[in-house]
């Protein structure tokens, strides 16, 4: 099985598009549909037709080129079952715990409430590639809009568990100003503060700061940290729960 193709460019102002390209097949997935221009310009470029969109949840500045696309090549919409009816063109729906196979890619369907209700990861499982668009960031996670902070402590657990070594591919370039938070909730966290440099040395060249890996967030990112002491110490937060100590960050995180 020849190894998947990839593409990263940036959509609207700070949205990142994915094109996932099969050689074998010639199947080319969209990861979401921010905006139209850039992907056609990707598609183009890479000379790829686009066969799919894989929707991981309904807000507009993930789903405005959906009718576009599908126009223009006929492709398939799969999305989050529990948004179905707030995702332009959708074909097919993914619940929790659903797999499909993308040529002979099997991918995994996690769903991941918190930053929407409905919101859902795509795992590569073979290819060791998570998709988790506006739920996992680097150095961050989703602003929580329609579910409350212990569903997206539940979430994020979900996607801990995978291998350390799976590469992630976020929604949006947040990585700078999440490096600068996390510092604020973690600052004697030596790992930290190197990846906080690298970060700011990548931007102010102009380079994205996709993907990173979770082993990589396990041990910088402040949000999938809740048990640890010494945050739970710069908190004055040593007797809470993990729900609890997540919903402070995130707070501050939204207050930053």
């Amino acid at each position: 099985m020849k190894p998947l193709e990839l593409d990263v460019f940036l959509c609207r102002t700070d949205n990142f598009g994915v094109l996932v390209h099969d050689p074998e097949t010639g199947f080319t997935a969209a990861i979401d549909a921010p905006e139209e221009a850039p992907i056609l310009e990707a598609a183009t470029r890479r000379g790829w037709k686009i066969t799919h969109i894989f929707t991981t949840h309904h807000h507009t500045d993930h789903v405005a080129a959906n009718l576009a696309l599908k126009e223009q090549f006929g492709c398939e919409i799969i999305g989050p079952i529990n948004e179905a009816i707030a995702i332009p063109g959708l074909d097919r729906t993914m619940a929790d715990g659903d797999s499909f196979l993308f040529g002979d890619h099997t991918i995994n369907v996690i769903e991941t409430p918190g930053h929407t209700a409905g919101h859902i990861c795509y795992h590569f499982v073979d290819d060791k590639l998570l998709f988790a668009a506006d739920t996992l960031f680097a150095l961050g996670c989703g602003r929580l809009f329609e579910r409350p902070a212990a569903d997206m402590w539940h979430s994020l657990q979900k996607l801990a568990v995978l291998p350390d070594e799976t590469a992630i591919y976020f929604g949006h370039e947040y990585t700078l100003s999440n490096a600068r938070f996390a510092l604020t909730v973690d600052p004697s966290n030596e790992r930290l503060k190197g990846r906080a440099a690298e970060i700011e040395a990548l931007r102010a060249d102009g380079k994205f700061t996709i993907p990173t890996t979770l082993g990589l967030e396990k041990e910088t990112n402040p949000f999938l940290r809740a048990a640890d002491p010494a945050i739970r110490r710069n908190l004055l937060m040593e007797g809470k729960t993990n729900e609890e100590v997540f919903a402070e960050i995130r707070k501050r995180k939204d207050n930053f």
